[in-house]
């Protein structure tokens, strides 16, 4: 009898530090599930701007406390080159603003500012700018001149 009690007493002792692992297990477990899931999603959000037109509206900045808003958008970078794809974008960001449009465009996502001014590393990575305000005048659409070298207007 004495052995059957210390054999039972074993056997718990040991299957408790059993049973507490493998709950651990499933947590890491869902841990990494939810860590796959997470990258995922990035996957298919950069995918997303890869398969789609080509563009992405990454942040609105407001010009002081004017209302007027400034989009920073995402090229893809290897249609950069691809003036449909500004143009595309300009019209869909566009529609319906008749009086104050303005778009500016990077093709690498570490250089969009948050805010309307521009540092000048930012300045120089920039893409392309089009700007409507039609209170001044102004309508026009400036590119580097890594995608229009014989624009009379290039970027800096």
């Amino acid at each position: 009898m004495n052995k059957n009690i210390i054999c039972a007493f074993l056997f718990l002792a040991l299957s408790i530090p059993y049973a507490a692992f493998a709950k651990s297990d499933e947590n890491a477990a869902e841990v990494i599930n939810e860590a796959q899931s997470s990258v995922e999603t990035e996957e298919d959000e950069v995918a997303a701007l890869e398969s789609g037109n080509g563009w992405k509206n990454v942040f609105i900045a407001e010009l002081g406390n004017s209302g007027k808003k400034v989009h920073m958008v995402l090229v893809e970078q290897n249609r950069h080159t691809d003036k449909t794809v500004y143009s595309n974008a300009i019209s869909r960001i566009c529609q319906g603003q008749d009086e104050f449009c303005r778009v500016r465009f990077w093709s690498n996502e570490r250089y969009i500012p948050e805010r309307a001014a521009l540092t000048a590393e930012q300045n120089k990575q920039l893409k392309a700018d089009y700007l409507v305000n039609k209170a001044a005048g102004i309508r026009e659409l400036r590119w580097s001149c890594g995608i229009d070298p014989n624009s009379q207007n290039c970027l800096p």
